[in-house]
């Protein structure tokens, strides 16, 4: 009686299995799912969404308006861009000059802090955005929310002055911690990474380099990310580079073309204007979950 039972529970068990493997079978196909999509999604979950000067393509650049716009809309961190001025203040503007971005004139370096602070930089983008002003970088860290990265891009370094400035900010309470600094000076980066060797800092370049990885070997310090122009990085470019430990967060791609590329070989950020409709392409694209 026993052997009987134990095999007709064996048979059952053996049909339920079949069951279940005929309906799992059929679920794939209804949703249209294979072994590959669900091994690219997978990789592509961690990919960051990086808000370029913000949310430049909707609204000013390098302004709290434009980093406000990029948290909300769910980016995982900004790109900014810093410069040193006159009377030593960490400056949140692209340019060497206020020419393009607002309506004044004349280098930041030359500046005062108070005469930069005091000119219009929205208005030039948009009516909407008049009276929007250049911030300080801490005015940037205390707007956004703490668990946001932000990668500071070290534009005019005035030399060295700018050194020190920057790293006695980011000593403050956590800063450093949530901060990439980049740029396409590497030998200030290497400064700056000797200086404070828990500083992440990420190598700015608009170059097709032979090895990408083996390029920052070549600095003898820790390199945490590569910061390509998007057109000129490959897929085994970016395997070489995280296998080596390294982030990949090319710059500046604002189309779904070049974001689908980008994606398929490999990289770990994508730096964009369009920080929102980045996160939607990739919702979409069953990459990562909608906030």
């Amino acid at each position: 009686m026993e052997i009987k039972l134990y095999l007709n529970r064996t048979a059952w068990m053996k049909g339920a299995y079949n069951k279940l493997s005929q309906l799992a079978a059929q679920l794939k196909e209804s949703l249209n799912i294979d072994s590959g999509m669900v091994t690219e999604m997978k990789s592509n979950r961690a990919v960051k969404v990086i808000g370029h000067r913000g949310a430049a393509g909707e609204a000013p650049e390098n302004t709290l308006a434009s980093f406000l716009l990029a948290a909300e809309q769910g980016a995982d961190m900004v790109e900014l861009d810093v410069h040193l001025s006159a009377d030593g203040k960490l400056i949140v503007c692209h340019d060497e000059t206020l020419d393009r971005t607002t309506d004044q004139t004349g280098a930041i370096r030359d500046l005062t802090s108070d005469a930069v602070l005091a000119s219009d930089a929205g208005s030039w983008f948009s009516p909407d955005f008049s009276g929007e002003r250049i911030p300080l970088l801490e005015e940037v860290y205390e707007a956004l929310p703490d668990s946001m990265e932000i990668n500071v891009e070290v534009k005019d370094a005035a030399g060295s002055a700018l050194d020190d400035n920057l790293l006695e900010f980011l000593h403050e309470g956590k800063r450093i911690e949530r901060t990439v600094v980049s740029s396409f000076d590497h030998k200030l980066l290497v400064r700056l990474k000797n200086k404070e060797p828990q500083l992440r800092i990420g190598l700015l370049y608009a170059a097709d380099l032979v090895d990408h990885a083996g390029y920052a070997a070549l600095l003898n310090v820790d390199v945490f990310s590569l910061h390509p122009f998007h057109e000129l990085i490959g897929a085994k470019d970016t395997a070489n580079a995280v296998t080596a430990g390294m982030a990949v967060y090319p710059y500046t791609a604002n189309e779904p073309a070049q974001w689908q590329r980008l994606l398929d070989i490999g990289v770990t950020g994508i730096i964009t204007d369009y920080p929102g409709k980045l996160k939607t392409y990739l919702s979409s694209r069953l990459m990562i979950e909608p906030n």
